[in-house]
């Protein structure tokens, strides 16, 4: 599998009701009905397609992302685009934005088996990359042998295997699944602000494996919505927005496959989409930097809305 490198679009924002990108409710007001949503899915989508990104990319904890992607899928028939998919959450907000937890993580070879089957009911054959969601050290799947051995059998059937990875360690845990072996594609967080895990994203791609970069935007803090009054500045000065200013700068990462957008309007997807005719060059962005340990606790601290 190699994937289609550039921008691509991840659904997290689109499949469910509540998320923690700033804005979010905002974007999506009253309309927040499954039927709305699908709807809204598919226009975005459409506008992505037409804008040239070919790689999707989803997971089961999306609330019914897979389902809105996959109705998608049939109804355009797209022979040229990549679709990727992870297991290890499980939604439980029950449609609700302000459910307590939204979602639960278990990365145990039964989740795995039960949400394989799920997705693969969805999105069938064009199933392409399948993940481990925010695998980390602590949760101890990159030593469980069972689901590693199932992974690898999926693997051996065509289905590229990879994982992502969310926390301040980050970097750890792409090394260590460099030493276990296995995977064709990692997913991780990298932004303007959090930038700790780029040497090991570096070392991931010069072993072979695809890198995608999620969150690229903060959750809309390097957005005009929030951004910091540098970025604000040097995206003024550099005719563009805020957003993208910042996905150029993730663009540029010489490791980087695809970068997403998290898009959840037509409108965010445009401004996105001009990220690649940006110059993410301007030295004062590397004042943007954050401590990991902090970033990641404001992070956690942000309301679903």
């Amino acid at each position: 599998m190699n994937l289609p490198p550039g921008l691509g679009l991840g659904l997290a924002a689109l499949g469910r009701p509540g998320y923690l990108n700033l804005g979010h409710g905002a974007d999506l007001g009253d309309h927040r009905a499954p039927e709305d949503l699908r709807a809204r899915t598919a226009e975005v989508l459409d506008a992505a397609y037409e804008g040239g990104v070919r790689y999707f990319d989803a997971a089961r904890s999306y609330g019914r992302a897979e389902e809105f992607l996959a109705a998608w899928l049939q109804t355009r028939m797209p022979g040229d685009v990549t679709i990727g998919s992870k297991w290890g959450y499980t939604y439980t907000a029950g449609w609700q934005v302000d459910a307590d937890p939204p979602e639960v993580k278990d990365h145990g070879l039964a989740t795995l088996e039960r949400q394989l089957a799920e997705t693969r009911t969805l999105l069938g054959d064009r199933l392409a990359l399948y993940q481990i969601h925010s695998a980390t050290l602590e949760t101890g799947v990159l030593e469980d042998r069972a689901v590693l051995d199932r992974l690898a059998q999926l693997r051996s059937e065509g289905v590229a295997i990879g994982f992502t990875t969310s926390g301040p360690g980050q970097a750890a845990t792409v090394r260590r699944a460099l030493e276990v072996g296995g995977f064709d594609a990692v997913q991780s967080t990298w932004n303007l602000h959090e930038r700790s895990a780029g040497d090991a994203l570096a070392e991931a791609h010069a072993a072979g494996l695809q890198v995608i970069v999620k969150e690229a935007l903060a959750n809309g803090r390097l957005t005009d919505r929030e951004a910091d009054p540098r970025l604000l500045e040097a995206a003024r000065d550099a005719g563009t927005t805020a957003d993208a200013l910042a996905l150029a700068a993730a663009l540029a990462q010489p490791w980087a496959t695809v970068v997403l957008s998290g898009a959840s309007t037509v409108a965010t997807l445009q401004s996105n989409l001009a990220a690649r005719r940006v110059d993410a060059s301007d030295p004062r962005l590397d004042a943007l930097v954050e401590d990991p340990g902090g970033y990641w606790s404001r992070r956690s601290e942000m309301a679903w809305t």
